[in-house]
């Protein structure tokens, strides 16, 4: 597999699918999630409630559609929220591995990951890349490329550090 960096907007990449860094509850949110919400349109937050009725655990994965965005699918990961407390480094490694097993089960080819925790959750960045990167690397996959996007300049350096290193 491919292991790509690019900065720019998770909601405008031309991939198979587009990872969500969801909440628990799978009914949008901020960051990450109300961009992918707001780019999708209401079709995604449908597909939440008919599959996620009760939403999803942490560290785990589903898929929805993607709506207007240009990915067929949203893979949707809850990642552990460090600012709250949950610090388990296992729930993170398991939302990039769960993001790959439901990609393999839809077929995607190209998917697109934002830096999964790293935000409004609090994950410290650099552990936050190295999980990603590791994980990526490391787990068997049918996906051809995995692009990690990064929203800002700082972290795309960071990534492509990580990566290139």
């Amino acid at each position: 597999m491919d292991l790509t960096v690019v900065q720019g907007d998770i909601t405008q990449q031309h991939v198979d699918a587009v990872v969500n860094a969801a909440n628990r509850a799978m009914r949008g949110g901020g960051g990450v999630d109300g961009a992918i919400h707001r780019a999708g349109g209401p079709a995604v937050l449908e597909d939440c409630i008919a599959r996620f009725p009760h939403g999803l655990a942490t560290g785990d994965a589903g898929w929805t559609t993607a709506g207007e965005m240009a990915a067929r699918w949203v893979i949707h990961v809850v990642g552990p929220n460090h600012r709250a407390g949950e610090t388990d480094r296992s729930l993170l490694t398991s939302c990039y591995a769960r993001a790959l097993a439901v990609a393999d089960e839809l077929g995607a080819r190209t998917v697109a990951f934002p830096l999964v925790s790293a935000g409004i959750y609090g994950w410290p960045k650099d552990d936050a890349i190295a999980v990603a990167v590791e994980t990526l690397r490391s787990t068997p996959t049918e996906v051809e490329e995995a692009r990690l996007v990064a929203f800002d300049a700082v972290t795309h350096a960071a990534l492509m550090a990580r990566v290139d290193g």
